[in-house]
C-alpha cells in the first residue's frame, strides 16, 4: 500500500481515572448511571477481563496497552483528548486516532466486531496492521 504507515503500537483510552478511587467513581456512578466507558465495557465483564479479548490480544502481532484518564503520557494525552474513550494507533510517523467514542459505542461487547472494524478504521487511514487478528 503506497503511503501506508506501519503500526507500532494500539492504546485503548478509558474514560475513568484509575486506582482505587478513580475505579470506585466509575463504580458509583455506573450504578447511578452516570459513568459508562464502551472500551472498559468491551474489555470487560464485571471486573474480570473477557477472555476474548486476550485471545484477540494474542494474535494482534503489536502491542495493545489500555490506560485510565490520569495514566496518559504527554503525547497519547494530547492525541485522546476530548474524544475517549479511544483507540490510538501509534505509527512511525505519529499518532492517530483510529476509534473514537461513537465508534466503541457502537461495536457495544463483540470483541470480534472491534477487530473487524478497528482494521477498517486502519485501512481508511492507510496504517498498516499485522495480518492475523480474529476477523475472516
Amino acid at each position: 500500500m503506497a503511503g501506508a504507515r506501519t503500526v507500532q503500537r494500539l492504546t485503548g483510552v478509558c474514560d475513568a481515572d484509575g486506582g482505587f478511587r478513580g475505579e470506585l467513581a466509575y463504580a458509583i456512578g455506573r450504578a447511578r448511571g452516570t459513568a459508562h466507558c464502551a472500551l472498559s465495557d468491551l474489555t470487560h465483564a464485571g471486573r474480570r477481563r473477557r477472555p476474548e479479548w486476550d485471545a484477540l490480544l494474542a494474535t494482534l502481532g503489536v502491542p495493545f496497552d489500555v490506560v485510565y484518564l490520569n495514566e496518559r503520557d504527554d503525547a497519547v494525552a494530547a492525541a485522546s483528548e476530548g474524544r475517549v474513550p479511544c483507540v490510538l494507533a501509534h505509527t512511525d510517523t505519529g499518532i492517530v486516532v483510529l476509534l473514537g467514542p461513537d465508534d466503541l459505542a457502537a461495536i457495544g461487547t463483540s470483541v470480534l466486531r472491534f477487530d473487524q472494524t478497528m482494521r477498517e478504521a486502519a485501512d481508511a487511514e492507510a496504517l498498516v496492521l499485522p495480518l492475523s487478528g480474529l476477523a475472516p
